[in-house]
């Protein structure tokens, strides 16, 4: 092996000869290539500058060379993986920073033989030159240079190579972060894309036909084609994250992501890292950067569910994104701009929260923009039974039925009841109804019908409050009338404790929260009820 040593007898190019060379490379380095074309160009300016035979460009993986782009190699190299320790030309120009020049007597065998265009089977006494790359002071892989006369580098203008090498380095960086970029927006893609469909509501219509259903669809059309920040409002299980579904889909941002998240499902110390993202290092179990749902949301919609939930020192840091469109990651010191449509929702009263000191004044009114009212269930009149329907065909295909119907009786329930949970309430309870009834059954039936005792209803129409009946699901209508207050009551608890449950995922401090109940009350309660 012989370093390129440069001597009185070497030939230099002209500036102007270099500058033509690599100003197109320059160039490049501005303009959105394909990678391949990227380094299809350098090696046609390395063998404009050097003239020889083939060139190629691998990138080190491990103990790897991955070719990357050749010219004047057969078109099956760039199928081949150099391990560089079978190879000991590419380990030697590995070992060292500066470019090697082999001689031509040398014993080293070349890993080109037989590939070079134009030379067929052993590859003859030839010149070769190999340049190692470094980015971020790492070496990257490899730049060769063969040409089939052997005394063709002994004139070759150092400057003029080391010039080249920079660019190269240059370029081979610049390729490397648009892949990481693009990558990185992949993944982000698909993170979206896995939130909108974890959520598993959005492709869920409104459904309704009363008064205040239509003025709620009116209202929604109205703020959906504006910027405004909206506060949906309404009590829990109303349908608040459809009503933003709604929101973002007839908006102008309705083809890019809409992200949701849940303030009440998370511990407080989750909550920032959640909104905003964070860096390597900023606290235990960061072990790597990460984009926050604002992030995520860049150029579309954020829904925060439960916005009544956040901690007051995540609402001042929640009040400065609003204002300025900046946020900064954990552990970071730069700022991310983003732009992105804030819908939020809560089941309290903020204005209340507000004045008790819960809630700050100022970012209160950066979200009421638009505030937006969702009717409860019991506002709705007959909704209840076309949202019945909604909820007994998707069960009917999860259990594999001909029709599920409700009796008269069942109907009458419906109506009369005062559905505490809203439409949650109901979708659960015609869940429940459905597969308990169909499990009496011996034999399957091609037609399912549900009775006012299936869903566990009083079938009282005049009831001002239909009560869940206890026991067995067999029991008649007549036993749930007769149930005595107190069993009423401790049902209803167990209902309304049981739902919220599997609303937060059994998570109880989000139980207590969404209850407005203190958690030591709480447990006292559900171990009362039996459900701890």
């Amino acid at each position: 092996m012989t370093r390129v040593n440069q001597t009185s007898c070497e030939v230099k190019l002209t500036a102007s000869e270099v500058l033509d060379a690599l100003i197109p490379l320059v160039e490049d380095l501005t303009r959105d290539l394909p990678e391949r074309e990227r380094y299809r160009r350098l090696l046609t300016t390395l063998r404009t500058l050097f003239p020889g035979d083939a060139a190629a460009l691998l990138r080190l993986d491990e103990d790897t060379l991955v070719p990357l782009a050749i010219d004047g190699l057969s078109g099956d190299t760039l199928g081949r993986r150099f391990r560089v320790g079978d190879h000991p030309r590419f380990e030697s120009l590995l070992s060292t920073r500066e470019p090697t020049r082999f001689p031509a007597d040398s014993a080293l065998p070349d890993p080109y033989d037989g590939l070079v265009q134009g030379v067929s089977g052993h590859l003859e006494v030839h010149d070769c030159l190999g340049c190692p790359l470094f980015i971020g002071g790492r070496p990257w892989g490899l730049l060769t240079l063969d040409a089939l006369d052997p005394e063709r580098f002994d004139s070759i203008d150092m400057h003029a190579l080391q010039a080249f090498l920079s660019l190269a380095a240059a370029t081979v960086s610049v390729a490397e972060r648009i892949h990481t970029l693009e990558r990185n927006t992949e993944e982000e893609r698909q993170r979206a894309e896995a939130y909108r469909q974890a959520s598993g509501r959005s492709g869920r219509d409104l459904i309704g036909s009363s008064a205040a259903h239509q003025q709620l669809v009116n209202e929604i059309r109205v703020v959906a084609n504006s910027e405004l920040t909206v506060l949906v409002t309404g009590e829990t299980g109303v349908g608040k994250e459809l009503v933003a579904n709604a929101i973002h889909s007839g908006s102008p941002r309705a083809n890019k992501p809409m992200i949701s998240l849940n303030c009440a499902a998370l511990p407080d110390t989750l909550v920032e890292s959640e909104l905003f993202g964070h860096v390597r290092g900023a606290f235990s179990g960061a072990s790597s950067d990460r984009s926050g749902k604002f992030e995520l949301a860049d150029g579309g919609t954020l829904f925060l569910d439960e916005v009544g939930e956040l901690p007051l020192g995540v609402q001042a840091k929640l009040l400065r994104v609003l204002q300025n469109g900046q946020l900064q990651r954990i552990g970071s010191d730069s700022e991310h701009k983003v732009d992105v449509r804030l819908i939020a929702a809560t089941n309290r009263d903020l204005a209340e929260e507000v004045r008790a000191g819960r809630f700050r004044a100022d970012l209160y009114h950066r979200l009421s923009v638009y505030p937006l009212r969702v009717p409860p269930l019991r506002e709705r009149g007959r909704d209840v039974l076309l949202l019945a329907g909604f909820f007994l065909e998707e069960n009917r295909a999860r259990l594999g039925l001909l029709s599920i119907r409700l009796a008269h009786d069942a109907q009458a329930a419906l109506l009369a009841y005062n559905w505490p949970g809203n439409v949650r309430e109901l979708e659960h309870m015609i869940g429940r109804s459905a597969f308990k009834a169909l499990s009496r059954h011996r034999e399957r039936p091609r037609i399912l019908t549900l009775t006012a005792a299936d869903l566990g209803m009083s079938a009282n129409p005049g009831a001002d409050l239909a009560v869940p009946a206890l026991g067995s699901a067999s029991t008649n209508t007549g036993e749930a009338s007769a149930t005595d207050f107190r069993s009423a009551v401790t049902a209803y608890e167990r209902t309304l404790v049981s739902d919220a449950l599997e609303r937060n995922n059994h998570n109880w401090a989000a139980v207590a929260r969404t209850l407005g109940m203190d958690r030591a009350n709480l447990n006292r309660l559900a171990k009362r009820l039996g459900l701890k």
